[in-house]
């Protein structure tokens, strides 16, 4: 059975108010590391997509202006 967060969260007000602000700087930590590993993920996947070609450099205002058209 999945948990939903309402009831994640019921079960964790439940705990003292020290082990929450354990929790929660447990899943601050995690919620980095996580973050770091998709970063170096994209970044592996962007660094061979370049080496295949599939990248192309551009200038700085040609970046400029694809981002400004999202």
């Amino acid at each position: 059975m999945m948990a939903t967060i309402d009831s994640t969260l019921e079960s964790i007000m439940q705990l003292d108010f020290t082990s929450r602000e354990v929790l929660l700087e447990i899943l601050q930590r995690r919620q980095a590391e996580a973050r770091r590993d998709q970063i170096a993920t994209d970044a592996k996947k962007s660094l061979k997509d370049y080496h295949n070609g599939n990248n192309t450099a551009l200038t700085a205002e040609e970046a400029i202006g694809r981002l400004n058209s999202l």
